[in-house]
Parts: C-alpha cells; sequence; structure tokens
C-alpha cells in the first residue's frame, strides 16, 4: 500500500482494495457473524500463522472493520487501530488491559465525565489507585507515585478547551517510565497527532469528527502494534466491538473528513471571535483565542482548533437557559462533530443531578454554555447567536 502525504487521499484511498468484491467502488457491509473454513487443515493453518486470512469470527475482526482502521491508523500515523462500539469502551477496555491490581494511574480533571466516573467508580473498585489532578504537567509530575503506570488526558478538555503541553508530557513520562495515553477527540487527526510528539497511544470517540454526520457511535486505540493486539486480546473477551454497518458509515464519513474539519476550524474561530465581542458574554474558552490561557501550547502543537466553543454568559443559570432556548439553528443536545450545530449547558444537561455547590467543586459554573459549531454559513450561524443575545 503507497503512503499518501495528504489527509484526504489518505481517508479516501488507505486500506481499500483497488479491486473489491462485486467490483464495487465503496467497500462493501459484510454483515456476517462468522466465516466458514474450507476444511480443518484450512482452520490449523490459520491458527499457525501460515495463511492471510484475517477473519473467523465476528467478536475478533470483520473485512468492513478492517478497512476503517486501516484508514484511522494512517491518520494518526500510528502502527495500528483497534475500533471499538463507542468511546468509551475503547476507554474502559484499554485501562482493563493495560492496568494490573495496585497500580496508580493518573487522570486531568476536565476529562469527560464518564472517564472520570470509570476511575473512582470502578476502577478504585478493583484496587487500582487513581488521581485526579489539573490538566498541568507540573501537577502531573507532583501526584506520580513509585506505581504509577499510566497517565491519562484529554487534549483538549472538556468543556474548557484546556491544552496539555504535550512535548512537555512526554519528556515527563519518558523520564519516570510512565505509559501516556491521550483522549484526542477534541481536536481530532486533522488538528493533533500526539503520537508525533511520542504519545504511546491515542484514543477517539469516532461518533464526533471522525464519524462526522451525527448518525453513529464508535470508538478506536491508536499505536504500537504490539499494545493494540493485547488490548484487542481484552475485547475479544468483553465484547465491546462495532457493527459492520457502523463501520461502513464511519469509511463514509472518513472521505470528507478534511473537508469538514477545515469547516469546522473556520466557523470555530468566526463564532469564538464573535462571542469575544459580546459584552453580555464574560468569559471565552476557545484555544484558537489569544486570550485563552493556553493558546501558546496550542500554536505549538495544533493546526487548528475545531468546532466546541465555549462561553460563560453573564447572568445566572437562568439567563443561560434563556439564552439556549432562544437559539434557532443549535439543537440543544450533548456531543459535537457533525455537521449541525448543536449547544448543550452542562449545568443542566452533563451535570444535571448535581446542586449548585459540588457543580462549582467540579469546575462548572451555571452560566456555563457549550457550543458545537457545524457545518452551517458562519455568517448564519452568527446571526442566530446574536439575535438570542438580543432577546435576552
Amino acid at each position: 500500500m503507497a503512503k499518501y502525504k495528504g489527509d484526504s487521499t489518505r481517508s479516501i484511498h488507505q486500506g481499500e482494495r483497488r479491486i473489491k468484491p462485486c467490483d464495487s467502488i465503496t467497500t462493501p457491509v459484510v454483515q456476517s457473524s462468522t466465516f466458514p473454513f474450507e476444511n480443518t487443515q484450512a482452520i490449523c493453518d490459520f491458527f499457525d500463522g501460515k495463511v492471510q486470512r484475517v477473519e473467523e469470527y465476528g467478536r475478533y475482526g470483520n473485512f468492513t472493520q478492517h478497512v476503517a482502521e486501516e484508514k484511522l491508523k494512517e491518520l494518526d500515523r500510528g502502527e495500528a487501530a483497534l475500533l471499538f462500539s463507542s468511546g468509551m469502551s475503547a476507554v474502559t477496555t484499554t485501562l482493563l488491559a493495560l492496568l494490573n491490581i495496585r497500580s496508580h494511574i493518573i487522570f486531568t480533571s476536565d476529562c469527560y465525565k464518564k472517564t472520570r466516573q470509570f476511575a473512582t467508580e470502578v476502577l478504585e473498585k478493583y484496587q487500582v489507585d487513581t488521581s485526579i489532578v489539573e490538566p498541568d504537567v507540573e501537577k502531573i509530575e507532583a501526584a506520580i507515585k513509585d506505581n504509577t503506570r499510566i497517565i491519562f488526558s484529554e487534549s483538549p478538555t472538556n468543556p474548557y478547551l484546556n491544552v496539555l503541553d504535550l512535548k512537555a508530557l512526554v519528556q515527563l513520562a519518558h523520564r519516570k517510565k510512565i505509559m501516556t495515553i491521550i483522549d484526542s477527540t477534541f481536536a481530532s487527526p486533522y488538528n493533533q497527532r500526539p503520537i508525533e510528539f511520542g504519545i504511546d497511544l491515542v484514543i477517539h470517540s469516532c461518533t464526533k469528527y471522525l464519524g462526522g454526520h451525527n448518525d453513529l457511535i464508535a470508538g478506536v486505540a491508536i499505536g504500537p502494534a504490539q499494545q493494540i493486539e493485547k488490548i484487542k486480546q481484552y475485547q475479544g473477551i468483553l465484547g465491546p466491538i462495532p457493527s459492520p454497518w457502523t463501520c461502513y458509515l464511519l469509511i463514509r464519513g472518513l472521505k470528507t473528513f478534511a473537508l469538514r474539519m477545515a469547516r469546522h476550524n473556520h466557523n470555530g474561530i468566526e463564532v469564538a471571535r464573535f462571542l469575544e465581542g459580546q459584552k453580555k458574554a464574560e468569559r471565552v474558552h476557545y484555544p484558537g483565542l489569544e486570550s485563552h490561557p493556553h493558546h501558546h501550547i496550542a500554536r505549538k502543537q495544533m493546526n487548528g482548533y475545531g468546532g466546541v466553543v465555549s462561553f460563560e454568559l453573564k447572568g445566572d443559570r437562568e439567563a443561560a437557559s434563556r439564552f439556549v432556548d432562544n437559539l434557532n439553528l443549535f439543537y440543544i443536545t450533548p456531543s459535537f462533530g457533525g455537521p449541525e450545530s448543536l449547544v448543550s449547558q452542562p449545568a443542566v444537561m452533563t451535570y444535571y443531578e448535581l446542586d449548585e455547590q459540588q457543580r462549582k467543586k467540579k469546575g462548572i459554573k451555571d452560566n456555563l454554555v457549550r457550543l458545537s459549531v457545524g457545518l452551517e454559513d458562519a455568517e448564519d450561524l452568527i446571526d442566530d447567536l446574536r439575535q438570542a443575545f438580543d432577546r435576552l
């Protein structure tokens, strides 16, 4: 297979057979739970590694899945990729495969809520020691123990778009002989490729930018082939596999990945600049803005800043809710990375079960609004935001 220079070419051609089944131009959906052998000798040859056959049983792989994985590993410049049924199953299966009892793992404080819940409610239940610290290399170093095995962070993070200095993190981890894992969903491989900085493993929720159409749920882990194979053994036991149809939709979405990301980046910075000029917006969180505390880091390690923009409205929880309700183009729902623009108020949606003091303790302000800027025309999105401010 040729090595392609550009992300668009990689997304379209990587992993594809030139001549496909039924002479189709698109990779087919191989909707099969199992794959028969010609005879018993063929089984022996398969397990002895004498044949190039990949498929045996659907829980261990599928032709459509392998094509998607080839594209994803190339986009992130990794050796191997493994697809999962969701982003969270990619996180949980990876960590279960790599951690042992009484190991210590460090998470950063504004990782995805469910990732932190997995740390405190599941890993600690099985005697894995966890620490949750601010997304800062010095704070991470201070939390390292003799039994620390993994440092896990998002970058950028959710919902404040904090950016971790990957180069400094890798230097620390190499010095301490600790594995690093970055959930790079908010960046996507178009804007950031942590493996190129020396990060060991990268995880994405393919539900977001990679799938790109708000119509699938999947996750992926990317990294050295030896580590991915170890994780795959656990996946075969636990069973969090993607369906062939999901893989087909992911392949389809990836073919426009670079085009979509360029538009998300453009719309994101345009909306962020508009919000920063609004008197009713108290503070805007977007790493592409010079006002962001990690802008200098983002400029060094990112090619663009994505379509997620968070901001704090001047006012209380009710004012933020009124603003959200005033929007016409933005759908009120979680997630991001699709063509449609979305909006959520974390205090009402993601952290609804906590009271105000509990939310403050977790850094979630009642007046925080998170926008997922889609692929619409930037001027229409800004007009919608403007009228929502005017009606407050």
